[in-house]
């Protein structure tokens, strides 16, 4: 009998190493949009408040569906206010962005001291004379905002979760007359996104701590009668090179890792979070009670995680534009009773 090659590909995907804790809670989004239109933030953040369904219209001609009625799972996001509390400038070097100075408000919120210390006499005018002065230099314009975590009721923290959002859209000088406008007021999400719009979603998904090779890398267990262990890797590689490559599944950190996912459609905003509250609250949030975002499908992280919406960096050609009609949202109870 001629030699029959075993069947033995790759376990999981080596697209995400190193598989390590991520540094902070708070997603880093590291690439932003083109973005033609009025100057704007090119994104919003909300805590994850959980899930339901919901029955909606189907309104992409495309589908076998079009027309009817189909059911669908949706995640809440809780979205209180942002506060702009400063702004920040880079210019463009050989080497990337380089910052060039920064404004930030007089009027910052006591809560910040959490995170900071708060200076005492920062000059704001004095700080926007100077970036003013170099607006020529200036590539890029990004506000630095903070969240209010007291408004959303199901998150246990008074500590602001700080990021940074660019400015898009119009010339420099119409994104700095924005942005001083808008430094030290509340930003709303319904003056962000737009219902029927998509966003792309980044967050740190649910931890899951130290996992072995076959919950990490869905390696296969070997027979029952193998040498020593039966849920570990048969060979982690050759004699030369003599050392363990980096490709071979190992044991170590699962979960809490950074993930953004693409194209979450906008399905709603609203103001009152009551009317989407499923009865006696979201398994371990609680009650909405202010501004929230409804996206059609799932996003990474568990409840009362800071979750970041971006403008979609590559929005699908043919979408439809107007959101799909809902008939009706599922406010059943999730408690299993």
């Amino acid at each position: 009998m001629g030699h029959r090659k075993k069947h033995a590909p790759k376990r999981g995907s080596l697209a995400y190493l190193p598989r390590k804790r991520a540094a902070r809670p708070i997603g880093r989004i590291r690439h932003w949009p083109e973005y033609l239109e009025e100057p704007t933030i090119l994104g919003f953040a909300g805590y994850k408040a959980g899930m339901t369904h919901v029955v909606i219209v189907e309104n992409d001609p495309n589908s076998p569906f079009y027309g009817h009625e189909i059911v669908k799972p949706v995640t809440v996001i809780d979205a209180p206010p942002l506060v702009a509390c400063a702004i920040r400038a880079y210019e463009q070097t050989p080497y990337g962005l380089r910052s060039i100075g920064e404004a930030w408000t007089n009027n910052l919120s006591k809560d910040l001291s959490r995170v900071f210390p708060i200076p005492k006499n920062h000059d704001t005018d004095k700080a926007l004379e100077k970036l003013e002065e170099n607006l020529d230099r200036i590539g890029e314009l990004r506000l630095i905002v903070h969240t209010q975590p007291g408004m959303a009721s199901g998150v246990p923290k008074k500590k602001p979760d700080i990021m940074e959002y660019k400015i898009g859209g119009g010339t420099v000088e119409e994104q700095f007359e924005y942005a001083k406008n808008i430094l030290g007021n509340e930003i709303r999400v319904k003056d962000v996104l737009k219902e029927g719009s998509f966003v792309d979603v980044v967050a740190i998904t649910k931890g899951k701590g130290f996992q072995g090779v076959i919950a990490r890398w869905g390696v296969r267990r070997k027979q029952h009668k193998s040498r020593k262990t039966v849920r570990e890797v048969a060979a982690i590689g050759a004699w030369h090179p003599a050392r363990v490559r980096y490709t071979v599944p190992r044991a170590g950190q699962m979960g809490y890792h950074q993930r953004t996912e693409y194209n979450k459609l906008v399905l709603k905003i609203g103001e009152n979070g009551q009317e989407i509250t499923p009865m006696g609250g979201f398994p371990r949030y609680g009650i909405v009670r202010g501004d929230y975002v409804v996206l059609l499908g799932s996003c990474p992280g568990t409840v009362k995680r800071l979750v970041r919406l971006r403008y979609a960096i590559r929005p699908p050609k043919e979408a439809v534009k107007e959101p799909p009609q809902i008939v009706y949202i599922s406010t059943s109870s999730k408690q299993g009773k």
